[in-house]
């Protein structure tokens, strides 16, 4: 009776970690490369097809005619306010002030596609560079396809010696967790740039009303820190691939969390050094109970 428990355990058991193994070679044959087009962004974000056809080869044009129009709202807006500033005295910038700051960021505004073009070449430039540092240091590629390599060369996930149970296996299941998270952030960001990018017309627009000027401060904080993401996770990436690690060693192998870890919380850092909007994305084992 003993020895046909004992089998039944270990047919679970078995199961079990069949299953496990399943998912996280999954995770590691897709997420990996994801990841990477997700996070490295250039300039290429502008001339996705799929964008075009979704929304029209002159949507963009469309929206420089309702910006063009507001601007000429705000024109008569201010044309009113210095017509009854002289019945109630009120002290309003002069016209030569307002006209020179209509023509500037009119100019800006109808050319804030190519603004944004720029500066994610920039930031792009500067991700690769710090990359391009990295793979000439330690002769490997910095990426997260190159991660996974790593990763399994310390944490083996081969049907034959994969157990969840065992430490290597929970610490597996945290790392791939943390991938999840790192996904739906990332593809948050992804989504929310294109969002940035398509209203960055207004954006340059309210800089010509004072009490509107708050709009685009917010909007540049939210874009730069979106686009300084990419650079920070280089770092942070060179940085993981700079330690040593030790299939042995289960402390080279907690280091490894601790990576994973930061990558997921890299969005909060931003936030927290120069403001914008959060992407974090929080999935856990605790989401999977019944409600």
């Amino acid at each position: 009776m003993d020895i046909y428990s004992s089998n039944i355990t270990q047919t679970i058991i078995d199961t079990i970690n069949s299953i496990f193994n399943n998912l996280f070679s999954s995770i590691d044959n897709n997420l990996y490369f994801i990841l990477d087009k997700l996070l490295f962004v250039n300039e290429d974000i502008l001339k996705e097809s799929f964008l075009e056809n979704l929304l029209g080869n002159s949507f963009s044009k469309s929206l420089l005619i309702i910006s063009n129009s507001l601007l000429v709202g705000f024109t008569l807006y201010y044309c009113f306010k210095l017509l009854f500033s002289h019945f109630s005295y009120l002290e309003i910038e002069k016209p030569y002030q307002f006209i020179f700051k209509l023509l500037f960021f009119g100019i800006c505004m109808n050319s804030s596609y190519f603004i944004c073009e720029k500066i994610i070449s920039i930031n792009s430039l500067i991700s690769s560079s710090i990359c391009n540092i990295g793979e000439s240091i330690f002769n490997t590629n910095i990426s997260f396809s190159n991660l996974l390599l790593e990763l399994n060369s310390i944490i083996s996930i081969e049907q034959t010696s994969f157990n969840i149970f065992s430490v290597d296996g929970i610490i597996k299941s945290f790392i791939s967790i943390g991938l999840f998270n790192l996904v739906f952030s990332y593809s948050l960001r992804y989504i929310l740039l294109k969002v940035f990018i398509l209203i960055s017309p207004f954006a340059f627009l309210t800089l010509i009303n004072h009490s509107t000027s708050w709009f685009f401060k917010t909007w540049m904080r939210s874009f730069l820190g979106f686009l300084l993401l990419q650079s920070f996770v280089s770092i942070i990436l060179l940085i993981i691939f700079s330690l040593e690690f030790n299939n042995e060693d289960l402390f080279s192998k907690f280091l490894y969390i601790g990576g994973i870890y930061a990558l997921s919380k890299a969005n909060s850092y931003i936030k927290e050094l120069i403001g914008g909007i959060s992407t974090d994305v929080s999935i856990n084992l605790s989401g999977l109970r019944s409600k």
